[in-house]
């Protein structure tokens, strides 16, 4: 495979390797073997049953954590495979970015993080390196999957518009991979695009209201939507024509940004502050434009409002019972009260739920 990478690719030759050295698989390279590993952790299949904007049981056809992240792979590996970077270290991040998110999305977040403020705080990205590296435990050697450095640093600095990862000392890199950035633009890509889909079809957002976004407007008028009867084939091929595009100008801009830095080896761009790996500036301007619009009409609308409220209340609940009777928890979540303290064994507990899960512990589901 190596002889098809460009000189700054991550390779397995030039990786840090492994916190516990493996021997070579026989037919899988160490990042295919990073890849199948989160494919094949529980709290991968967890994403199942988590938000994404609309909670998972509602309606079969909208986005959980799991299509997003399958999406978000998708997108990563076709830009990645374009640029001549490494396919499977991108599948990787991209697969496991979002595992740390907890129950409800980014309200579930936000409060976890307020009833984790006096212990550190919670954010997801951090979350989804500490299930990675210590709460997923399927071999007897280790706990978490011993994944390999590359990966771990790309999960450490993903980052979007808003997320911002907390500083991690145990990695001395300025930024990631360029594969770990093209993660980070991956995700942006899907949930902006994915999310306008999935809002449409719930008609919180009504094309009269967004004649003026332009990356809208044109993506209705490359696929002549006049000719289209279907309103659901509407609304399915405005979003994934504003997906080709952004994948197509973001390709053609990454190749120019990384001819233009200079960039030789994979060490050299992980020294760069600014990721190399992004859209020309009409094209991120215009997906801002659609950003903002989603944040003030999407994700503000009074609905999702009203059940980010109810979610502060539901945790809050969880949180303080479990803190008063630990012996709910499994024993498994017991064992690291005494080296991580009991509030992070709760939230760790509670963060890795499903939506379901943690309303059936409540007697609400």
């Amino acid at each position: 495979m190596s002889d098809s990478l460009q000189s700054y690719a991550a390779t397995e030759a030039g990786s840090k390797g492994r916190a516990f050295p493996e021997a070579p698989h026989a037919y899988r390279s160490a990042f295919e073997r990073d890849r199948d590993r989160v494919i094949h952790c529980s709290a991968f299949r967890r994403l199942e049953g988590k938000t994404q904007v609309f909670t998972p049981g509602l309606d079969d056809y909208y986005r959980t954590r799991l299509t997003h992240s399958i999406e978000v792979a998708q997108i990563g590996r076709t830009i990645a495979r374009a640029l001549g970077l490494n396919e499977s270290l991108t599948e990787a991040i991209c697969l496991a970015h979002d595992l740390g998110h907890p129950p409800f999305g980014h309200a579930g977040e936000a409060a976890l993080n307020a009833l984790m403020a006096a212990h550190g705080g919670f954010e997801h990205n951090g979350q989804t390196l500490r299930i990675v590296d210590l709460l997923e435990h399927p071999y007897p050697q280790f706990m978490g999957l011993n994944l390999m450095y590359e990966t771990r640093l790309g999960l450490a600095k993903h980052r979007s518009r808003y997320d911002e990862p907390l500083p991690d000392t145990s990695f001395a890199e300025t930024n990631c991979t360029l594969e770990g950035q093209i993660a980070g633009i991956a995700d942006r890509i899907a949930y902006n695009c994915h999310d306008l889909e999935d809002g449409m079809k719930a008609r919180l957002l009504e094309t009269e209201s967004m004649q003026h976004i332009e990356i809208f407007v044109e993506a209705r008028r490359r696929i002549d939507v006049e000719s289209i009867d279907d309103w659901t084939i509407r609304r399915t091929r405005t979003a994934k024509s504003i997906i080709d595009t952004l994948v197509g100008d973001c390709i053609e801009t990454s190749a120019k940004n990384i001819a233009t830095a200079g960039i030789a080896t994979a060490a050299d761009a992980c020294a760069r502050t600014e990721s190399l790996i992004g859209l020309s500036e009409p094209n991120d301007r215009e997906l801002i434009q659609l950003e903002d619009f989603l944040l003030e009409t999407f994700y503000q609308h009074e609905s999702l409002l009203a059940t980010a409220a109810n979610v502060r209340t539901w945790l809050a609940e969880l949180f303080e019972r479990l803190c008063r009777e630990p012996e709910q928890m499994p024993s498994y979540f017991r064992r690291f009260i005494a080296a991580h303290g009991l509030p992070r064994a709760v939230c760790d507990y509670i963060a890795g739920m499903t939506d379901r899960y943690c309303l059936k512990l409540l007697g609400r589901d």
